[in-house]
């Protein structure tokens, strides 16, 4: 049975947990975060890291089940990042030569995070 929360405070809440758990899972991983939650006319990225020479723009995506998870990022939300991260890229002159990649991680609970590269190709 999945559990419903009862409240969006509360599904709010677990989300931003699940973001911070990300952001030291690819600390633990050798990434720099540069951006957590960044916010741009165009829209929101979850959290912008480097790792050598690979710019990682990450959706996070904390849900009961992975199955619930991958459901949860639809085609609108991936095109909402792509163009947030275009617009990052044009701003930050020193990125444009690295790869630039799109990421998911799904946290669930009492499992370790899932990271899938690449999810959108550029």
């Amino acid at each position: 049975m999945v559990k419903k929360y009862k409240s969006i405070k509360a599904r709010h809440s677990y989300g931003k947990w699940g973001e911070r758990f990300a952001i030291i899972f690819l600390m633990l991983k050798g990434y720099k975060i540069l951006h957590h939650n960044y916010e741009s006319p165009l829209g929101e990225i979850d959290i912008i890291a480097r790792r050598k020479n690979d710019l990682c723009f990450i959706e996070v995506k904390s849900r009961q089940t992975t199955e619930e998870a991958s459901y949860a990022i639809s085609q609108t939300q991936l095109h909402r990042i792509k163009r947030a991260a275009t617009a990052y890229i044009a701003r930050q002159d020193r990125y444009v030569r690295l790869n630039h990649r799109f990421d998911a991680i799904y946290i669930r609970p009492w499992s370790l995070p899932i990271h899938l590269k690449n999810i959108l190709e550029t």
